[in-house]
């Protein structure tokens, strides 16, 4: 399954090249900010991956 971020991603490269094609500033500039919100969710599910290693790590250093 595509997580969410991929999923953005995705959909703003199709809307930016849409964009191109038709010479739609509003609709490439759309697709852009899809993407970088695709990038933030990746981001965010890489960071939450980390803590959570973290927190897991510590409590095997608990016991």
């Amino acid at each position: 399954m595509v997580d969410e971020g991929a999923k953005d991603k995705i959909k703003g490269k199709a809307k930016e090249a849409m964009g191109k094609m038709t010479g739609d500033r509003r609709k490439e500039a759309e697709g852009k900010t899809d993407q970088a919100k695709g990038r933030a969710k990746d981001a965010m599910s890489d960071a939450e991956k980390r803590a959570k290693g973290m927190k897991d790590s510590l409590r095997r250093d608990e016991h």
